[in-house]
This record gives structure tokens, C-alpha cells and sequence, in this order.
């Protein structure tokens, strides 16, 4: 099975100047946890629920003004819509993330989350595997 075959097809982005609260918005209007960044089609970050948590309204940023920008994860790990459901788990798993964006061509054509890992009867075991490592104490690797 195929990062293509699970992975979430229907996308929200920002752009980095766009603010926190419309990313925030945007994650309680489509009830996700994560919205890649992009400028124009090419992928430049992530921002999660926990960024906006931890960088941002846990040091009293003003959020109408604060940019994605400035709580975004630069460069975040990716993957290609052909690699495999156990290739996925497995960075997952190594990178302790629970989200991964998929790009082709530089463009992001889709996200595969735990939770997709989880939906599959095949690929249920591994997103077992990749929670548990996930979910393992270490350094948060923003």
C-alpha cells in the first residue's frame, strides 16, 4: 500500500504572512491539526495546534498579528505519494511526528496522518507501532 492510497486528498494551506488566528481558524473550521505552509505551490513549513500552543499563546503573542511565520516548522520531514505505508510509519516513527505532507513535484498533493495509518486494516499495526514511538519521551524536535 501507497502513500497515495490513504493519504487525506482535500487541502487547506496558509501562506507565512498569513496570521496565527486564521491558521487557527482555518484548523477549527476543517477540525485538522496541522496545516502546511506553502508560498505559491512550494511547501515552506508546517504549523500545528501545538505550535500555536507552545510558540505563540503560551508567550502572550498577539495572534491577530502574529505570523504563521514566526510559530511555523521550517523544512518539515516529507514524503512522495509512492512511498510506502511502512516507509511512512517508520518515519513517523523516527521523526516523532504524527503528520507527514506528501509532495510531488514540489507541490503538496496531500497529508497522511497517524490517524490514516490507523484507518487501514494492513497498516493498523503500524501506525500501533509508530503511536508508541511517537509517544516516547524525548526532544520535541520543533
Amino acid at each position: 500500500m501507497k502513500a497515495r492510497d490513504i493519504m487525506s486528498k482535500s487541502l487547506v494551506s496558509v501562506a507565512p504572512n498569513d496570521t496565527v488566528e486564521r491558521a487557527a481558524i482555518l484548523m477549527k473550521e476543517y477540525n485538522i491539526g496541522s496545516i502546511p505552509v506553502c508560498s505559491g505551490d512550494r511547501l515552506v513549513g508546517i504549523v500545528t495546534d501545538r505550535d500555536i500552543t507552545l510558540r505563540a499563546v503560551s508567550s502572550g503573542a498577539d495572534t491577530t498579528h502574529e505570523t504563521v511565520n514566526s510559530v511555523m516548522t521550517n523544512n518539515p520531514v516529507t514524503a512522495s505519494p509512492d512511498m510506502s505505508v511502512e516507509d511512512i510509519s517508520r518515519i513517523m516513527s523516527q521523526q516523532q511526528i504524527r503528520r507527514i505532507p506528501i509532495v510531488e513535484n514540489e507541490r503538496v498533493v496531500g497529508i497522511v496522518a497517524l490517524g490514516d495509518l490507523a484507518t487501514e486494516p494492513k497498516a493498523d499495526e503500524k501506525a500501533g507501532h509508530s503511536l508508541s514511538d511517537i509517544s516516547q519521551p524525548g526532544n520535541s524536535g520543533f
